[in-house]
């Protein structure tokens, strides 16, 4: 039991966490693409994500597995990002610093969304069984391309101003 819930119960949880915190990532994403941001959109993302990642860290494990090190790597993106908005007020390089931060956690939940697509869903599972077959890296390489390309946009075209934080 984790949290009082069976363990199916709470994995059933953290997805949900883990979906809601890649559907406000990406409504996050679209506005700063918009040249804007919604300060609640952007928190719930935050806050979101780092419920995803902490609640990653809940699952029995008796050893360090990939999953701990993206969960580690995605927090201390999350801690900048954090900094970044509430600290600093995305003012002179924390707007790009917060931008990059952002996207690398909203990438790194969405690659282990597509890691675990291609163990659990059974067409994917049979298409990538080793997931290192095509589809599988050419759905990761998409993933990637696509945070990447959303990254430098939204550091182009959002910038602090009086109406960019509705």
């Amino acid at each position: 039991m984790i949290l009082g819930m069976s363990l199916s119960a709470f994995t059933t949880l953290h997805v949900i966490i883990s979906l809601v915190a890649i559907a406000l990532g990406l409504a996050w994403v679209a506005d700063l693409l918009r040249g804007r941001q919604s300060r609640l959109i952007a928190g719930l993302f935050l806050f979101t994500t780092i419920l995803t990642s902490v609640t990653g860290f809940m699952f029995p494990a008796s050893a360090v597995t990939p999953a701990h090190i993206v969960g580690v790597i995605s927090l201390a993106a999350l801690a900048i990002a954090v900094a970044a908005l509430y600290a600093f007020g995305l003012r002179n390089a924390w707007r790009p610093i917060y931008i990059v931060t952002a996207v690398l956690s909203l990438y790194l939940n969405v690659f282990v969304g597509v890691v675990q697509a291609f163990q659990k869903i059974g067409p994917l599972a049979a298409l990538a069984p080793t997931q290192s077959e095509g589809p599988f890296v050419i759905a990761q390489t998409v993933v990637l391309l696509l945070a990447i390309a959303a990254g430098w946009l939204a550091i182009r075209r959002f910038r602090i101003g009086p109406m960019s934080m509705a």
